[in-house]
């Protein structure tokens, strides 16, 4: 740590249902805050595998003067709640208490900064949030809560197929049909409640329609001279049509947040933070 950095903060915050578990990172000592930053986390398995490319992000954006405010949404991690009883509407006042509880300790410049599900959660948020939000630093946003979820379900499917319980597991059908029954699925050692599926399926960034802030979309790719998939350039190209400020670039690096190891991606962070130095400038 070097010496101009002071630990993270651990404390619980107030919220409804519940309190919410927060890291807060003061700016760098003698440093005037710039502003705040709330971080979005992704889903499930993907928030611990991206928790340390999380905290060495946050401590790069303290170092040039903004105040970072990490937490753990309702019914994930180390916050109150089960995750058999989150909702994504939840999860928006979650990040609406933490703006609160910035911008009375910290700042009224408030950006959100997410990753993956995190990222669309920040960006959905910025659309109907109470207080004014600035920017928002989108690190490969989940397009499609539809897709997501078949993503997640195949995983299961895959995980059953090498288990031999194909037969208890079954096809991604039929354990959609489970979800339309009622039945929670556990997918990675995480429950998928029925009614936070239906709550993915809805999520489409592709109809989005007036953003009242820019948008920063980072993408990574395998390699400096691999493009961006069409699909995802379509919801991009789309946003341009509508008048959304959304200014996409891409980064070559791994997908750290879904690797068997723990990986980082330092091209990532430097991007990070010269996006905030140039807004700042």
């Amino acid at each position: 740590m070097s010496a101009l950095q002071v630990p993270a903060r651990p404390f619980f915050l107030d919220a409804s249902p519940g309190r919410r578990f927060v890291l807060f990172h003061a700016p760098a000592p003698q440093t005037e805050c710039r502003g705040a930053i709330i971080y979005v986390p992704p889903f499930g398995e993907e928030m611990n595998m991206s928790r340390r490319m999380a905290a060495q992000q946050a401590r790069a954006f303290t170092a040039i003067g903004f105040a970072v405010l990490q937490i753990d949404l309702f019914g994930c991690g180390d916050s109150s709640g089960d995750l058999r009883d989150a909702q994504w509407e939840i999860w928006k006042q979650d990040l609406v208490h933490a703006i609160a509880w910035v911008r009375h300790h910290a700042s009224s410049r408030i950006i959100l900064w997410g990753l993956r599900l995190g990222a669309t959660l920040a960006i959905e948020l910025a659309r109907s949030s109470p207080y004014p939000v600035e920017g928002c630093i989108a690190w490969q946003p989940i397009i499609s809560g539809e897709q997501y979820v078949t993503q997640l379900l195949r995983m299961r499917q895959a995980a059953d197929m090498v288990a031999t319980e194909a037969l208890e597991g079954g096809t991604v059908q039929t354990l959609r049909t489970a979800l339309k029954e009622g039945k929670i699925v556990e997918v990675g050692g995480y429950e998928l409640p029925p009614a936070l599926v239906a709550d993915f399926d809805h999520i489409d960034l592709g109809t989005l329609d007036g953003l009242p802030c820019p948008v920063h979309w980072l993408e990574m790719t395998r390699s400096e001279n691999a493009s961006i998939p069409a699909a995802r350039m379509d919801t991009v190209n789309a946003w341009i049509d509508r008048g959304i400020d959304v200014r996409v670039q891409s980064i070559a690096g791994p997908s750290f947040w879904g690797t068997r190891e723990v990986v980082e991606c330092p091209a990532l962070i430097s991007t990070s933070v010269q996006l905030l130095r140039e807004a700042i400038a």
